[in-house]
C-alpha cells in the first residue's frame, strides 16, 4: 500500500464530500449552508491542491487543474459572501450566488475524483 497515494485520496475525497455538504440544501436558505463548513471545505481543497504539485504526469496535471478551479471557486464564494455579509446583511441572492459557485466547485471536485479513481484502476499492481 502506498501510503501517499493513501492521503492524497483522502484528501480528495474529503475535499468533495465537505463541498457537497455545503451545496446541499435549499439554494437560497441560509440556514441550510454553513460558513464553516465552507471555510473547511476551502481547507481541505487547498490542502489537496499541495498534494497534488509533486505528481508531473499528465494526469496529475489535469488533476492540478481541477483542485485549481475549485479551490478558486471556492475563495470566490467566501469572499462573496463576506463582503455580501457586510454590504447587504446577506441577502438571498448573496446566498445563491456563494452556493452557485461552490456548486462549479463541487463539480470540479467530483471531476478530480473520478479522474483520481480512474487513473488508480488504471495503474499496474
Amino acid at each position: 500500500m502506498n501510503l501517499e497515494k493513501v492521503i492524497s485520496g483522502f484528501f480528495i475525497i474529503l475535499a468533495m464530500t465537505l463541498n457537497f455538504g455545503f451545496f446541499y440544501g435549499d439554494i437560497d436558505n441560509i440556514t441550510h449552508h454553513s460558513k464553516y463548513e465552507l471555510f473547511a471545505a476551502i481547507v481541505v481543497n487547498l490542502i489537496a491542491t499541495t498534494l497534488k504539485l509533486g505528481d508531473k504526469t499528465q494526469i496529475g496535471s489535469v488533476l492540478l487543474a481541477t483542485s485549481l478551479v475549485a479551490d478558486l471557486q471556492l475563495i470566490a464564494a467566501a469572499t462573496i459572501w463576506t463582503i455580501g455579509s457586510a454590504v447587504y446583511l446577506v441577502e438571498s441572492d448573496v446566498i445563491v450566488l456563494v452556493v452557485s459557485l461552490s456548486g462549479g466547485a463541487l463539480l470540479a471536485n467530483f471531476i478530480s475524483v473520478i479522474l483520481y479513481v480512474g487513473d488508480t484502476l488504471k495503474s499496474k499492481r
